[in-house]
């Protein structure tokens, strides 16, 4: 998903590995983009929980919300449930 600069040779490499890590948030779909940042946030945690938090949703409210990942851009509620999907995707309790 992100290429991570390197300080080696300063050139960046393809990771090829989703960064569950990293800092997200669930926003409010039409509230994403707005307010310097995407609104005001509903939930904070790592990019992984916030997957597996999108996943726990009904799947007529999942629409109505995005996952802003830092450094990153939006996902959809339908992005999310793909990448909950990936085999590579962390177990609960990790990520």
């Amino acid at each position: 998903m992100t290429d991570h600069p390197s300080t080696f040779q300063g050139s960046t490499t393809q990771s090829g590995e989703a960064a569950w890590d990293d800092r997200a948030r669930i926003v409010s779909a039409d509230q994403s983009g707005k307010l310097d940042g995407g609104g005001i946030p509903l939930l904070r945690g790592t990019f992984a929980e916030m997957i597996r938090h999108m996943a726990q949703l009904p799947e007529d409210d999942r629409a109505g919300y995005v996952i802003e990942k830092a450094g990153d851009r939006a996902y959809s509620a339908e992005e999310a449930m793909a990448l909950a999907s990936r085999p590579d995707f962390p177990p609960e309790g990790t990520g």
